[in-house]
């Protein structure tokens, strides 16, 4: 299983939504908030990305809440 990396930002309900269905099936992931680590933000716009959260296992890559991708990466 890929290490599944969260960036996330303060206040956002989508981030809240995507941590409890990774905590709820048992992920392991690291979350990177980008309001804390303000120098991670060029990564996720190099990503292609605009709002958080943006989720990266592996070779996949997404932004927003969408447990169908969580499904496939937990």
């Amino acid at each position: 299983m890929s290490q599944i990396t969260l960036f996330s930002k303060n206040n956002c309900m989508q981030c809240k939504m995507t941590k409890k269905f990774l905590e709820q099936n048992g992920a392991d992931y690291q979350e990177i908030n980008i309001d804390e680590q303000p120098e991670k933000i060029d990564y996720v716009k190099s990503l292609g990305f605009t709002a958080a959260p943006v989720i990266e296992a592996g070779d996949i890559t997404f932004s927003g809440f969408q447990p169908a991708k969580l499904k496939e990466i937990v």
